[in-house]
């Protein structure tokens, strides 16, 4: 399997949300960004902010949706189209309810699992075949909690547990940028809680 050439971020933009656990997947990407010392730059023509940075020694674009969570499809289609890249070479990052903050895993196919900015990707490319990192957030313990939950700012000690998620998930996107998802999911899903 090809490796990776463009990473997104999934969130909503503007500082109101900057800090809460939708927006997991723009923290990802920021984290990735400042590593490399690049900074984002707003595209229009891709809907979203972009960055490109070296990974393993291969050039990665980092694209930031700024469609709000449920359209950001629209983005990643674009950047996609533009870029010519596969679906296949692309890797979602985003805020996973289904996990505990500090956990972090690498998935690739499969369903939206709820998550709206998945679910609106997989409508317009008609398929789920690209990559995901979901990064734990936790859940709040009932559903009618949910969309609190996610828009909400985490706990202190939550907040920690998933910036240790981002690190551990960056420490293995060099063997996912190469190809080698077995390897990046293995050290990844097997790292010391």
């Amino acid at each position: 399997m090809d490796g990776l050439r463009l990473i997104v971020g999934l969130g909503n933009p503007g500082p109101e949300h900057a800090r809460t656990r939708h927006n997991a997947g723009y923290r990802l990407v920021d984290a990735l960004a400042d590593k490399a010392g690049a900074r984002f730059g707003v595209d229009a023509k891709l809907y979203g902010d972009t960055a490109r940075v070296d990974i393993g020694g291969r050039h990665v674009w980092l694209l930031k949706p700024a469609t709000y969570m449920n359209l950001s499809g629209k983005s990643v289609t674009a950047a996609l189209r533009f870029w010519n890249i596969a679906p296949e070479e692309a890797l979602l990052a985003h805020d996973e309810l289904d996990l505990a903050p500090g956990t972090a895993r690498l998935k690739f196919d499969g369903g939206h699992g709820g998550q709206n900015g998945l679910r609106d990707t997989m409508q317009l490319l008609g398929h789920g075949r690209f990559h995901r990192l979901r990064v734990g957030i936790g859940h709040p313990g009932h559903k009618d909690r949910v969309t609190g939950w996610v828009l909400g700012r985490a706990s202190a000690d939550d907040d920690i547990d998933i910036a240790r998620a981002i690190d551990a998930a960056i420490a293995v996107l060099p063997l996912a940028v190469e190809g080698d998802f077995n390897e990046a999911m293995k050290r990844l899903h097997t790292a010391p809680a």
